[in-house]
């Protein structure tokens, strides 16, 4: 067991620091970036809105099932359907969190390339769906409305919940998950086991591709893991297509896609995430040093045991992200079930309709929801339990029918009540 565990420790301890700080900047920008400045430059079937959906799309630490609702409401709001491909491909490949982590694990060279190629690709799927895809005028006659004010200490606490709570909710699990399948592939996978592929690096590609594609794989919680694999020969190359296509596709982003943008912009969206990664994987191979790429601590040591002679700040922030995990995740649960209402007037929770979501994935799902539904004529109150994919509306004249057409804009799915 103790074989497992060092790597998995040395893996935490270079990427905790970065992590935390990349989580924090995650916080500023979403509590202290007006959400209007986005659907103000996305909208127009023209290059400009696909250049500003990339810039936006790259820094934000969204997952590919957060990503999806976002760039659902953003479309609603008026963005170009290049725009949206443009903010779907960009956004799940790369997002501070993982670009400072990539740094810390992988290199500087690695992470300056993702956000590069993100940024490529994004430009090329959204000016082709804008090329090539009829843009029916998107459904930007959505109510408004204005946005609570917050001070300037309510946006910090908020920045803290934000970063350190809610982000830790939704991707916590899979950098876990990703750094314990990091630490089996270190000890179960025979050294070398990828060299035997290294005299066919498209052949290395598609496997990963055919490995990635289908699974759910955050920007953060695969970089262990294509650290992990390059330990037993993958090729950088390879490895970037890992770190690029594996967290840009999945089949719940495939399916929604196809129901929101419709099929075409879907086949754009994958033939240039695909192209794009192996495209600029051939790159790292062929024509940069390899020494970029093979020089970090992470895979100089060779998954040696390392922990104890870890700085100590490197373990104070391993304590502090467990900790903070661990919170996020008794405050996710303890939130399931009972009655939140906070009338003066006695407990209303009998007064409010109940409708149920399949789909909702993240607390960015459940954000999405409860601003859009907020947004309808009649609703007083929107309160979404996401554990139970629940939504609680409160309002004396709710018309169920636009509130189960907006929860299926979104690319969820309402489920109808079973009667017995």
């Amino acid at each position: 067991m103790k074989e497992y565990i060092y790597p998995l420790i040395d893996l935490l301890n270079e990427m905790t620091p970065y992590l935390l700080f990349g989580f924090l900047i995650a916080g500023v920008l979403h509590e202290f970036v007006p959400r209007r400045i986005y659907a103000d430059k996305l909208s127009g079937n023209n290059f400009r809105s696909v250049f500003w959906a990339a810039m936006f799309g790259i820094p934000l630490p969204l997952c590919s099932c957060g990503v999806i609702p976002t760039a659902a409401s953003i479309r609603r709001e008026g963005a170009s359907k290049g725009a949206t491909v443009s903010f779907l491909i960009s956004t799940p490949q790369t997002g501070v969190d993982s670009i400072l982590a990539t740094a810390s694990l992988l290199g500087i060279p690695f992470a300056v390339i993702r956000p590069l190629v993100a940024l490529v690709t994004a430009l090329a799927g959204g000016w082709a769906v804008n090329r090539w895809c009829e843009d029916d005028a998107a459904e930007s006659n959505a109510p408004q409305h204005d946005e609570k004010k917050k001070g300037f200490w309510q946006k910090c606490i908020g920045t803290l919940r934000y970063g350190f709570i809610e982000m830790l909710q939704d991707i916590g699990k899979w950098i876990v998950i990703g750094l314990i399948i990091a630490a089996i592939i270190t000890v179960a996978v025979p050294e070398g086991f990828f060299s035997q592929f290294s005299g066919y690096p498209i052949l290395s590609m598609l496997i990963i591709l055919a490995l990635a594609t289908p699974m759910y794989l955050c920007a953060t919680g695969s970089i262990p893991i294509a650290a992990a694999l390059m330990l037993k020969g993958l090729s950088p190359g390879a490895a970037l297509v890992l770190l690029m296509a594996g967290p840009a596709t999945n089949m719940a982003a495939i399916l929604v896609i196809n129901k929101v943008l419709g099929r075409k912009p879907l086949i754009i969206y994958l033939i240039t995430i695909i192209a794009g990664a192996m495209g600029f994987g051939l790159f790292i191979d062929y024509a940069l040093p390899a020494d970029w790429f093979t020089g970090t601590a992470a895979l100089q040591n060779g998954g040696c045991c390392h922990a104890e002679g870890a700085p100590w700040w490197q373990t104070a922030s391993s304590i502090i992200f467990i900790a903070l995990l661990a919170v996020a995740f008794i405050l996710k649960f303890r939130r399931k079930g009972g009655c939140s209402c906070r009338h003066d007037d006695g407990c209303s929770c009998s007064k409010e309709k109940m409708f149920r979501i399949e789909g909702m994935m993240c607390n960015h799902c459940r954000e999405n929801v409860e601003k859009s539904l907020r947004q309808l004529d009649g609703v007083e109150d929107v309160r979404v339990e996401l554990t139970e994919g629940v939504a609680y509306l409160k309002g004396e004249e709710i018309d169920s029918d636009k509130v189960i057409a907006t929860i299926n804009s979104l690319g969820y799915r309402y489920i109808p009540e079973e009667r017995g």
